[in-house]
């Protein structure tokens, strides 16, 4: 059936020289499901349409690519494909799971079903940054329909987190720790909780006291402690450093141990953090 025939869009037909825009290029937008096949095989004969009643069941949800390995030999050598019908699923430039022969329909339908929840979830952490707002209208659908999985919990705790609404995030982190453990993502939510609850004194008013006292630790310790409260961690770290410089069994150890608190807060991969943990680490031994 050609391209111009099919009833729906989300339902195309490709070659090796509309390929790359039909899978690659289309998958940025959305799910893209390619099915490699030939007319003379008997179970793509079978499969394909289920997987067409299934694309449009979706109502374009997803968008299922049809590659005749006759016409499309270079792409099926790309996606080292050795037998017939081959499936895979592509999203965002990349090729996220997939299946060889042929499967029941419903298998197929929960197949979909969870690479589309797993589509919803990569689009929502893209979202986190640029718009919580929106990551929260698109999260909330899932929550309704599995709020009980760690996975969206962990997701939730970081979106409450980023849109300030504190104590419901508290709340999350109290549901994952009732556990009795936390994955590293809301360790790091719980951390920067942590950090968050220093915040809410007069940030200027602390420094000024600190100013006046240079030589009174806890006052020092205590500016480090305000400015992690608003991220203003450089600041923070390099205060610590010197407290453990000149106070390191007492104020010093505190300083150290709120500089690994905030450690534990930054993303994986800070360039802050692999900074000051060499510092750190130099002050100490």
């Amino acid at each position: 059936m050609s391209e111009t025939a099919r009833e729906h869009f989300w339902i195309i037909d490709t070659s090796d020289t509309s390929f790359e825009n039909d899978v690659f290029v289309r998958s940025q937008l959305g799910l893209v499901i390619v099915d490699f096949w030939a007319p003379w095989c008997a179970p793509c004969r079978t499969l394909g349409p289920i997987l067409e009643k299934l694309a449009e069941e979706f109502q374009g949800r997803f968008t299922l690519v049809k590659a005749n390995t006759e016409e499309a030999p270079k792409a099926a050598g790309q996606f080292n494909v050795s037998g017939i019908p081959a499936v895979f699923a592509v999203f965002d430039g990349q090729v996220i799971d997939g299946f060889e022969g042929l499967v029941p329909e419903q298998s197929i339908r929960s197949w979909l079903e969870h690479l589309e929840r797993r589509g919803a979830l990569v689009e929502i952490e893209h979202l986190l940054e640029s718009s919580p707002a929106k990551a929260q209208e698109k999260l909330t659908p899932l929550l309704a329909q599995a709020g009980d999985e760690p996975e969206l919990l962990n997701l939730h705790a970081d979106l409450l987190f980023r849109q300030r609404e504190f104590e419901a995030c508290q709340a999350v982190i109290n549901r994952l720790e009732q556990r009795g453990f936390l994955e590293p993502r809301a360790e790091k939510v719980k951390a920067a909780l942590e950090l968050q609850g220093k915040a809410g004194a007069d940030i200027d008013a602390i420094r000024a006291v600190a100013n006046a006292s240079p030589q009174d630790f806890a006052k020092q310790f205590a500016l480090a402690e305000a400015l992690a409260g608003i991220q203003s961690y450089p600041e923070a770290f390099e205060i610590c450093l010197s407290l453990i410089a000149a106070d390191r069994k007492n104020t010093g150890e505190k300083a150290r141990a709120l500089m690994v608190e905030i450690f534990r807060a930054l993303p994986d991969g800070s360039e802050l953090t692999s900074e000051y943990r060499r510092k750190l680490s130099m002050a100490l031994y």
